[in-house]
């Protein structure tokens, strides 16, 4: 993948990755909304979220249609969609973006459906690398058990049934996230993610995050939208 550092925008890019489970989701949105108190303009992106295509992948995945190369196609042209319509926009008018899982969701997911990492890598090459990528590492059977205890039914390519790892749901989800787990640890070196503890309370997570957002961007500079000027 070509290195997107040098195509800058005037706002920042904050991307949260992590396994299903590992609280990701909730320490962005305290995030935003510590941002949005102290006067940023804030907007949450989440992966998956483009109408043009969301109808289309859903239709795919409740017939069982996709093969690993339509799947990985598929959610690329969400994320172009989204990536064009919502976030680039925003960053070009001087917005703090926080993507609620971004390429690297497809690099695993992907990647683990037996994908080429080179193709992958090229096929998002367009999509710039966030200025913070946080990991929240959190050993996979403890994010097992997390998505277990709180969800009734696990869906067929959430539980990784297309790859035939194991012929019951369960198991091939524990299988599939494991594999998974595998893939964030292999990029958080390449792409230099910011791992955090996902095990320690959540509180002491969010502060954590708050001092090192504040320790590598100049908050100041984007307040109000300052970051357009």
């Amino acid at each position: 993948m070509k290195d997107k550092k040098n195509k800058r925008f005037p706002g920042i890019l904050i991307a949260v990755e992590g396994l299903d489970g590992s609280g990701k989701s909730t320490q962005l949105y305290l995030v935003k909304r510590w941002l949005e108190l102290s006067g940023h303009h804030v907007y949450l992106t989440e992966w998956n979220s483009s109408e043009m295509v969301r109808q289309a992948i859903r239709r795919g995945k409740k017939k069982n249609l996709l093969t690993p190369t339509t799947f990985s196609l598929v959610h690329a042209v969400d994320f172009a969609d989204r990536y064009n319509r919502q976030i680039q926009p925003l960053l070009e008018t001087g917005y703090i973006a926080l993507a609620d899982r971004y390429i690297f969701t497809a690099f695993a997911r992907d990647g683990v459906r037996g994908c080429s990492s080179t193709w992958l890598r090229n096929l998002y090459s367009f999509a710039m690398v966030p200025d913070i990528t946080f990991y929240f590492k959190l050993p996979s059977v403890i994010a097992i058990e997390r998505i277990l205890s709180n969800r009734p039914k696990i869906k067929y390519y959430e539980a990784g049934m297309d790859l035939k790892l194991h012929p019951e749901v369960y198991d091939s989800f524990r299988l599939y996230q494991t594999k998974i787990g595998a893939e964030y640890d292999r990029m958080s070196k390449e792409f230099n993610f910011i791992e955090i503890d996902a095990t320690l309370p959540i509180e002491v997570q969010q502060e954590t995050i708050r001092n090192l957002i504040a320790g590598r961007i100049n908050l100041a500079r984007y307040k109000n939208g300052a970051g357009n000027e």
